[in-house]
């Protein structure tokens, strides 16, 4: 077993800087095989989960691991039916409650009828679109679903999330890795759009206020990940052709999900503040050109937007 951890980690130095060789199902499967065994062989009755668009995808694979080892989870999706729907797919104890995380109204409701205390809160839901639209707050809303909606969430959820071992874990995506953080271009609701540009940003800003949450609650682990390539409904519908040329090579969402399941479940917790992958803390910046660092100065702007945008302080 160890001659086989060895020669896993020493692929994944040759193999992980082509990040197609990572994000990819092969990746996953070379990475796993450096998982602590009994990691996620944990009894989390008693615990309380909330996880955002949890209908399909990584979101109803994380509730669905999360409820079968004893969690009560409360499964966020925006559209009743299929909400309702993979709500009854969910073996162990899965709640529905109605939101939209781009509608700030729909978000103060959705808070409304969350329970008092809250072990776990997975921001799991995002879109991708094709085309600028803008929310009833005049929010792009790439920002409004990925972002600006979830830190809301978020900062209506702080007292609920104040326990012991609390968790906020962030799904963001590899995709921001070829991104500088510019909060001028998150809400730019004037010349061309791209899609997929908007959603990178919207991911490269969840990382820096993952980390920024985590210096100023430390009494809440903040965790952001990403889950590499997964296939999923919104791969599918979002990004056809991305989807259709690495269908072959895309995770399932089940491995999509799992460094979310480990960060809500593992004990001893995590350490904060991280931005993982495939459960290890991994850089949050690869050196491609000039490199994607942020200044102390964007981070502050970034932060000082986001409290604009949602009307309350962080």
């Amino acid at each position: 077993m160890r001659l086989k951890q060895a020669a896993a980690r020493m692929a994944d130095r040759v193999l992980d800087p082509s990040v197609v060789l990572s994000f990819d199902r092969n990746g996953f499967r070379r990475h796993r095989v450096n998982f602590v065994p009994g990691d996620l062989d944990v009894d989390l009755t008693g615990r309380v989960c909330v996880v955002t668009g949890a209908n399909s995808g990584i979101g109803l694979a994380a509730t669905k691991a999360l409820a079968a080892r004893g969690a009560t989870v409360f499964m966020v999706c925006r559209n009743p039916a299929r909400g309702e729907a993979a709500r009854a797919t969910v073996a162990g104890d899965a709640r529905l409650v109605i939101g939209d995380v781009s509608d700030f109204a729909s978000v103060r409701r959705c808070v409304g009828e969350l329970p008092e205390r809250i072990d776990v809160l997975v921001h799991n839901a995002g879109v991708l679109p094709a085309e600028r639209s803008v929310t009833a707050e005049g929010l792009e809303l790439t920002l409004a679903t990925n972002l600006a909606g979830p830190t809301l969430m978020t900062a209506l959820l702080k007292e609920r999330l104040s326990g012991p071992d609390a968790r906020l874990i962030w799904v963001s995506s590899g995709g921001m890795y070829a991104e500088t953080l510019r909060v001028d271009r998150l809400n730019k609701l004037d010349g061309g759009f791209d899609g997929v540009k908007a959603y990178a940003q919207t991911k490269r800003a969840q990382v820096v206020l993952s980390e920024e949450l985590q210096r100023r609650w430390p009494g809440i682990a903040s965790h952001c990940m990403h889950p590499g390539w997964a296939d999923t409904p919104a791969v599918k519908t979002s990004i056809p052709r991305f989807h259709a040329v690495t269908k072959a090579i895309l995770r399932t969402p089940e491995e999509g999900a799992d460094t979310v399941i480990w960060l809500a479940a593992k004990q001893p917790p995590p350490e904060g503040g991280r931005f993982w992958f495939d459960r290890q803390a991994r850089t949050t910046h690869f050196g491609f050109g000039r490199g994607t660092r942020e200044s102390d100065e964007e981070r502050a702007r970034l932060m000082a937007a986001l409290e604009g945008w949602i009307g309350r302080p962080l």
